[in-house]
């Protein structure tokens, strides 16, 4: 026997219970006065070509996935100006700005983790092995310095490869994962095991750096800048007071080795609709196609994702808030998963009708990945104007 399907609104939904966040004081990172200064039409950004200082504050934080505390702390502190501030057993933050009671639910999912590297054994000169933590090319470590996150505080290191002789170098193989290791400085085993242990985590050291044209540079753009914009586009809607559901930004853990935090908080925050944000691979450099995804583009604004696993509504009325509010945007295309937080979300329970939003990003996965500042701003202000316009009565049904 068939039944009808059931059409899927935006109906309440029961509160989860999740652990209350111990608020963080101010003075350790400055973020919470900079909120509370905020006036009514100021925004972070309000300088086009100046970094915000709360997107500044999570670059400069390290957190590889499965150790996003700090970053998650500074996130968490931000949105205590403004929100119910929660997380969950795996480390997701969530930042809720309520609208009247029983209302139904927004998700507004950036992760806060970014890539990094693990030691995997520390050899009797000193010197330690390593693997990574996400996706990262051999050829994308050799040089670089990393910043290892140890019981005893930071430690610095650079990755260099075994030594090639002259009489090699004419023939030499491509690089590979077991041809590096990172130099801490120490003597031997014994004076390295004073500093790290196995299994100690690190990321690239570096500082953003805000270039011309309102361009940023920096490592970790995949994704704090998703989780900024979640908690900024939420703390606009909650300052505008003009929403009918529950808005409740999210920085999710884990994305990069298994989109692991967003399977977990979909199922707990069960929303009624839910936007993923996250970074895309420009095409405006060298190897970059447009004939793949579209053209996408620093400067073209907010990428609407279009694609079978796209509800068709939430993109439609994506679209309709942009068009209506002149936000610039275009349009990437997928035909298959998309490869973020969106591909667990719209598949959790009885499915969740999700859309994704993407900033235009260059040399992904790498430590200096760069984007442009209007882009961030134009996602800010999509999600701002699509939660605007989503109705209690909203159908999602395909």
């Amino acid at each position: 026997m068939s039944c009808a399907p059931t059409q899927r609104t935006l109906s309440s939904r029961s509160r989860r219970q999740v652990r209350q966040v111990r608020q963080v004081g101010v003075e350790q990172v400055g973020v919470g006065r900079l909120i509370r200064s905020q006036g009514r039409r100021a925004c972070f950004n309000a300088q086009p070509v100046a970094a915000p200082e709360l997107l500044r504050a999570l670059l400069t934080a390290p957190g590889p996935s499965g150790h996003e505390e700090e970053p998650a702390r500074i996130w968490r502190e931000a949105a205590s100006a403004f929100a119910e501030v929660t997380s969950d057993t795996v480390g997701t933050s969530f930042a809720r700005v309520r609208a009247a009671e029983g209302a139904p639910t927004l998700a507004i999912v950036g992760h806060i983790d970014e890539i990094g590297i693990a030691i995997t054994n520390i050899e009797e000169s000193g010197l330690l092995s390593f693997t990574t933590i996400g996706g990262i090319s051999p050829e994308m470590l050799m040089g670089q310095r990393f910043e290892l996150l140890t019981s005893a505080g930071r430690v610095t290191g650079a990755v260099s490869r075994k030594r090639i002789q002259p009489e090699q170098i004419r023939d030499r193989p491509r690089v590979e994962m077991t041809d590096l290791h990172l130099d801490i400085g120490a003597k031997d085993r014994e004076d390295a095991e004073k500093l790290v242990r196995v299994g100690d985590a690190g990321v690239w050291n570096g500082a953003p750096v805000e270039l011309p044209n309102g361009r940023l540079l920096s490592h970790a753009l995949d994704n704090r800048l998703g989780a900024y914009i979640a908690l900024e586009s939420a703390r606009r809607i909650a300052e505008a007071g003009e929403t009918k559901v529950d808005v409740v930004a999210v920085a999710a853990v884990q994305e990069e080795i298994g989109l692991y935090g967003a399977r977990v908080a979909a199922y707990g925050l069960d929303p009624d609709v839910a936007i993923a944000i996250d970074v895309t691979p420009a095409t405006d450099y060298p190897g970059g196609d447009a004939r793949r995804a579209g053209k996408i583009e620093l400067g073209m604004g907010a990428m609407i994702a279009r694609g079978p696993t796209m509800n068709k509504q939430v993109v439609d009325l994506l679209t309709k808030a942009a068009e209506e509010e002149g936000i610039p945007h275009a349009y990437e295309v997928y035909s298959r998963t998309t490869s973020t937080d969106a591909d667990e979300i719209h598949l959790t329970r009885a499915g969740i009708p999700t859309g994704l939003v993407s900033i235009p990003t260059r040399y992904l996965h790498s430590p200096n990945e760069l984007c442009d500042l209007e882009d961030v701003e134009a996602i800010v202000r999509l999600i701002a104007a699509f939660a605007k316009r989503l109705a209690r009565d909203q159908s999602f049904l395909r």
